[in-house]
């Protein structure tokens, strides 16, 4: 074996690998809450599911609570039921997924954007946050891509104390894009949501 005398690279804790995070290795499968019925979690009424677990560990995270991976409780086929009961209503829109981390929860998330495809094709739009940048999306594992190419909209990026801006709409610092995720996977670039007010 040869020796190299190059000093080895020590990661030091909040200097995040997220292509190393594996959602079979991390996620528990825990649900931090559920909320019905809301209009703050992107467009129009949603049924907003946050999962519980998240690596970034941002400085400020509104919802600090839900990064441990064993908050809340495991998920069910009874939420899941009541999730797509819930969504069956004409008014609702979509589903939102939050967190925590929704690519860190993929076997939850996975289960759920599928059957919401099975029961309502898409009818209702699925909106996710993710403190994942597209970009690193790209090159993740296939878990993670699957279920960004059932999603409609993205919100991407870390959430970063020193660009937060209480304008912006449903994002909560600058460096975060609302992105278009079938017309991004279309065209290979990222397509930002034609309806975002600026």
């Amino acid at each position: 074996m040869v020796k190299s005398n190059r000093p080895r690279h020590i990661r030091q804790p909040n200097n995040p690998q997220p292509q190393e995070w594996l959602a079979s290795e991390r996620s528990l499968q825990y649900v931090a809450s559920y909320k019905p019925f809301n209009m703050v979690d992107g467009e129009g009424i949603r049924c907003s599911l946050y999962v519980s677990g998240c690596l970034f560990n941002c400085p400020g995270c509104y919802n600090r609570v839900a990064q441990n991976f064993h908050y809340g409780k495991p998920y069910s086929q009874a939420l899941e039921d009541r999730i797509i009961a819930d969504m069956s209503h004409s008014y609702v829109q979509g589903l939102t997924l939050l967190g925590g981390e929704p690519f860190l929860n993929t076997q939850v998330c996975l289960k759920l954007c599928q059957r919401i495809r099975q029961e309502f094709g898409h009818t209702k739009d699925i909106w996710s946050w993710t403190g994942y940048t597209w970009d690193e999306l790209m090159q993740e594992s296939y878990d993670k891509l699957e279920l960004l190419s059932i999603i409609d909209i993205l919100v991407d990026g870390r959430f970063l104390e020193e660009k937060k801006d209480l304008t912006l709409q449903f994002r909560g610092s600058s460096n975060q894009r609302i992105i278009d995720v079938p017309k991004s996977l279309a065209t290979d670039d990222v397509v930002i949501w034609d309806k975002l007010v600026r």
